[in-house]
């Protein structure tokens, strides 16, 4: 069976967790160290917000239905997505672009993987 970890996200006051395979939860939280660390360059009229990867840990019990909790390959989708309609004018986007779509290959590669062990 996997072991999943949990990146702890915030954003003002939403908070959320992205759940991860556990070999790739740290490449989120330096992804997202990453992002934080360029977005502030981008020109673009629409750049997307990001939340802050605060922490990780390895299991997650909610008690508050405002949490939710969010594959990791839909939130790096969804990242994707919100970085790919971004009209960046100045600086060089394909190299956050590229970052992003090297972990989502990665992420698709191994929970194919997993459904495959699973049916077996």
């Amino acid at each position: 069976m996997a072991t999943m970890r949990y990146v702890l996200m915030k954003q003002n006051e939403t908070i959320l967790f992205v759940e991860m395979p556990e070999s790739h939860a740290y490449q989120l939280s330096a992804l997202n160290l990453r992002l934080h660390k360029e977005i502030d360059k981008l020109t673009a009229d629409r750049v997307p917000s990001l939340p802050y990867a605060v922490a990780e840990c390895d299991a997650v019990e909610l008690h508050d239905n405002s949490i939710s909790i969010v594959s990791g390959l839909a939130y790096i989708n969804e990242l994707e997505a919100d970085f790919s309609a971004v009209q960046e004018k100045s600086y060089p986007l394909i190299s956050l672009l590229t970052e992003i779509r090297a972990l989502q290959a990665q992420l698709e590669q191994w929970y194919e993987e997993y459904e495959e062990e699973l049916g077996n």
